[in-house]
């Protein structure tokens, strides 16, 4: 079967089962949701003045029971520090645990040493954003036999609630805890800022450790995680390296290709009607999307224009834009730099959110439906704006869905910027590997070569050309990439299904083939 897309998806996969086709960005939401199956969130209680704290993870992890079979979640605001994702799985392992799910928000390089329990049968199937390093590449020759579902951030809440995740064990790392449970990333020497990913689990894990190098004097202030959802805590000597937040890839770059890139996107926006007093405005983390702020930030200083809200993952940069007065309030469900964590703890306009009030469209008031402007980046773009950013030239997974088609599908206005190519391997092509964010929800794309503005916004094309921005039509700028990088070798597949690639509201949007040897 194809979709409305024309990705082929089978009736029924192994390892998941019947398909539900994307049938268009919005299609499913029009329909209504409250026929879809919800289930409620585990009902718990403890005796009075029962003690929580355990001498240490074993002993934590041991008292929640696990068996075969069960769902083991994490969160990933440590990114590359994370120190308890492992060791967790190490401790289950070590039990003789086999046949684990492993639901974490994400993945990252730091999790390489899990390859073995994906060879041992430990870890059998995986729900995650994102995918990178040794586990991507293994996970793209076949190494599972269940293939693993990337959901986005949105898709994730959805998913749990919906009960396509059913969470058996939740981590949650804490950079503060008392002894009730109370929990927060805000303070502490390992302070990493928001818990917002960790929220959904801590309602609906049906047993919740919190672990920390950090316990506080009840009650821990502020609270991200509540009391009354934990199970059990644990004092930890560390939960792991905080300066790991903050890779390259979260400072504004200094490439003098991508900072045309930037500043022809900043150009983009200020001209396309958008940019007005009270705008909202999300910018990924990555460093040319950053260099779009800053080209931003200039213009809203120039023209004394005031923002609203800030959305998404934050940075220490996007910090000082609502500091210095430019944007009302920081909606923050993720922080990409551990500096950010004292302005949430100092600031109140500085407001932590939940994953659900973030981006999960099966309710009546995600944030990212109330954007404006949202600048997103791509490791490839078609000719019908379909975007991928899950896997790379080679085919295989090495990326993240976060919250791309979750922003995408609900700003006014949505600016992927990449380059026209990288190396010698073009970016904009006929046909990518894999569809993450459909077209319908891309407005333009601006690269080194040009700007392409959709089809379906021909007023938005209109008002750039007469700002004299350089438009031009996207198949010319394929063509033109083309001509200087030549015909891509074209990557062979099995017909073996190693990924499935939903799309928020739960339908599958394109699966991932096994790179063939």
């Amino acid at each position: 079967m194809k979709n409305t897309i024309g990705r082929e998806i089978p009736k029924l996969i192994k390892g998941f089962g019947k398909t539900d086709l994307f049938i268009g960005a919005w299609e499913k939401l029009k329909k209504g949701w409250m026929d879809e199956i919800t289930i409620p969130p585990p009902n718990k209680a403890k005796m009075p003045h029962q003690c929580k704290s355990c001498s240490g993870l074993e002993q934590a992890i041991a008292r929640t029971s696990p068996k075969n079979g069960m769902t083991v979640s994490f969160h990933h605001h440590l990114r590359n520090g994370d120190n308890i994702l492992v060791k967790t799985i190490d401790i289950l392992a070590k039990m003789g645990i086999k046949d684990i799910t492993l639901a974490s928000s994400s993945l990252n390089q730091s999790h390489d040493a899990l390859l073995k329990y994906l060879k041992d049968g430990t870890i059998t199937k995986i729900w995650t954003s994102g995918l990178r390093g040794l586990l991507g590449k293994a996970i793209s020759n076949g190494i599972l036999d269940q293939p693993i579902i990337i959901h986005s951030h949105g898709g994730r809440v959805r998913a749990i609630h919906t009960g396509k995740i059913q969470v058996d064990l939740v981590i949650i790392a804490a950079s503060a805890a008392d002894e009730e449970g109370n929990a927060t990333g805000s303070h502490g020497k390992s302070a990493f800022g928001s818990l917002g990913y960790a929220m959904i689990d801590a309602q609906y894990a049906k047993q919740v450790i919190v672990v920390t190098d950090n316990m506080v004097d009840f009650p821990c202030i502020p609270n991200s995680i509540s009391q009354n959802f934990v199970d059990y805590v644990v004092k930890v000597d560390s939960i792991g390296d905080a300066s790991q937040i903050a890779t390259g890839t979260t400072r504004i770059t200094k490439s003098p290709l991508d900072l045309r890139i930037a500043k022809l996107a900043a150009n983009v926006i200020e001209h396309s009607g958008f940019f007005i007093p009270g705008f909202s405005f999300q910018v990924g983390a990555g460093g040319a999307s950053l260099a779009v702020a800053k080209f931003i930030r200039e213009k809203m200083t120039q023209q004394n224009l005031k923002g609203s809200f800030l959305l998404g993952g934050v940075t220490s940069y996007i910090v000082n834009m609502l500091e210095e007065g430019l944007f009302k309030t920081v909606f923050d469900v993720q922080s990409f730099d551990a500096a950010v964590s004292s302005s949430i703890l100092n600031n109140k306009n500085h407001i932590e959110i939940p994953a659900g009030l973030y981006a999960n469209p099966f309710n009546c008031g995600c944030l990212t439906n109330k954007l404006d402007v949202v600048v997103l980046g791509a490791l490839e773009i078609d000719t019908n704006f379909n975007v991928n950013v899950i896997t790379g030239s080679d085919g295989t997974i090495r990326g993240a869905s976060g919250g791309h088609s979750d922003t995408a599908s609900g700003a006014n206005l949505t600016v992927v910027v990449c380059p026209s190519f990288r190396g010698r391997v073009a970016i904009v092509k006929k046909t990518i590997h894999t569809v993450v964010t459909p077209g319908e929800t891309i407005d333009v794309l601006v690269t080194e070569r040009g700007i392409c503005v959709n089809p379906n916004k021909p007023e938005l094309e209109e008002q750039l050309i007469k700002a004299g921005l350089p438009i031009k039509k996207i198949e010319d700028l394929q063509k033109e990439v083309e001509s200087i990088v030549g015909i891509e070798k074209k990557i062979e597949f099995t017909d073996k299904i190693v990924g499935i690639v939903e799309y928020r509201d739960g339908t599958i949007i394109d699966v991932i083939r096994q790179v063939k040897d």
